[in-house]
């Protein structure tokens, strides 16, 4: 994160233009005289906690209305379980892309896709990819492995502790399971990893979570777990953390790509040369160049695999949807794979080992985001992992549109039109 001294020198010049530096230290000096009233906490709300809110803020009366309008106050009692200190509702757009047809393990069928998003030309790409592949008799989609995890970590004195302390773990496996478990009625702890760095001990306990994300199941599941271990471990910890970071939770990391958190999904398709060439007015051999170069792109600039942009189709999917989108994080990682085929068709795939969605709890209970789901046909329980494969199968849309566009040449006569981007 260093930064070359000449920037560092001209950045300096230009703020010594308006202000001296002391000037300036005394503006960034701290100082907490005159604090405004402080935000009150409030989980369980009403018309008149909502207001006493807005009495904080010197806002218009227009300004409220487009947050807390008539239907988010007829909604009031949605929002308990999902947000503090409530204020409103923020409205995005949502569109439709599709249809796009997937020949999956779970997910079967033709589906509209709804995406909500601020980026003009996002759904109009991904609607573009989907009709393409479904022109082609539908993807191929696969849940490969599934697993959300909780990586707690725990200090003592010495080594021989640790050593004493993983003799006991080895033997703890179902102890552990029957405590995690007895606070879910949908999880089950899988496995159990350990890692040692010095006097440090990681446990990395990875379970299954149903048709839920699961990160709140699995943290309690996993204090659980501790306080097991604080009560009958032979020997204890100076101190310890339900997750002690190495989870991979809501950031990308090398762990997660090479195993899975959330659910591991790949999607592919074989595309005739002629219908690339109509749909996309590329050849499979320019998408395939344009792939190869990207790929190494990607590794020059030392990314965590290979692909174009996931985070764009997820984000919008994540937030009609009711996902955690924080999520995208860890989501937005994979490989995309594009090679020609012996007749000179195009061969592309999609690889995602970490996507982190579900179809019941969290925001998928809220009455736009149940709308979105049961526009997928894909609300409720029995249907996070065909939620997943359509998740892969709109991101292999998004990279067959988007290599398209560039490889053809129209990606910025396509953001000029449909984004009017100033000249």
């Amino acid at each position: 994160m260093s930064t070359h001294s000449h920037q560092a020198r001209n950045y300096l010049a230009s703020l010594l233009e308006t202000k001296s530096l002391d000037e300036f230290s005394q503006q960034l000096a701290c100082n907490s005289e005159n604090l405004p009233p402080k935000v009150r906490t409030s989980r369980r709300f009403t018309i008149s906690s909502v207001e006493q809110q807005w009495q904080l803020l010197q806002v218009s009366p227009e300004t409220q209305a487009n947050l807390l309008d008539e239907q988010t106050r007829s909604h009031l009692a949605s929002y308990h379980h999902h947000i503090e200190n409530f204020i409103g509702t923020v409205k995005l757009p949502v569109g439709l892309a599709g249809p796009l047809r997937v020949n999956g393990l779970f997910a079967q069928g033709d589906y509209y896709i709804p995406l909500a998003t601020t980026e003009a030309a996002l759904v109009a790409s991904y609607s573009r990819g989907a009709q393409l592949i479904s022109e082609a008799g539908g993807c191929s989609a696969m849940v490969l492995n599934e697993g959300v995890n909780r990586t707690p970590g725990f200090a003592f004195a010495n080594l021989p502790e640790v050593g004493i302390f993983l003799a006991w773990v080895v033997n703890q496996q179902d102890e552990f399971k029957r405590c995690a478990e007895a606070t879910t009625r949908y999880g089950q702890l899988k496995e159990m990893r350990m890692a040692v760095e010095g006097n440090h001990v990681y446990l990395d306990f990875q379970f299954t979570t149903g048709d839920a994300a699961g990160q709140n199941m699995v943290t309690i599941a996993t204090e659980a777990i501790c306080n097991y271990i604080r009560d009958f471990a032979p020997v204890k910890p100076q101190y310890a953390f339900v997750e002690a970071n190495l989870s991979g939770d809501k950031k990308a990391s090398v762990q997660s790509f090479i195993s899975v958190r959330g659910k591991k999904v790949t999607a592919e398709i074989t595309l005739p040369s002629e219908l690339v060439r109509k749909r996309l007015h590329a050849t499979p051999e320019q998408m395939v160049n344009y792939w190869r170069m990207s790929a190494l792109g990607g590794v020059l600039s030392g990314t965590i695999g290979i692909q174009g942009h996931y985070a764009n189709g997820l984000a919008a999917l994540y937030l009609a949807c009711g996902q955690d989108v924080a999520c995208i994080a860890e989501s937005a990682v994979g490989v995309t794979r594009f090679e020609l085929t012996e007749t000179g068709g195009l061969y592309a795939a999609v690889t995602l080992p970490n996507l982190m969605v579900g179809t019941v709890g969290g925001g998928t209970g809220l009455p736009s985001q149940q709308a979105c789901l049961e526009i997928l046909g894909l609300a409720g329980t029995g249907k996070a992992r065909a939620f997943a494969e359509v998740c892969a199968s709109l991101v292999l849309a998004g990279e067959l549109s988007i290599i398209g566009a560039l490889a053809s040449g129209e990606f910025t006569r396509a953001h000029q039109r449909l984004a009017r981007c100033a000249k």
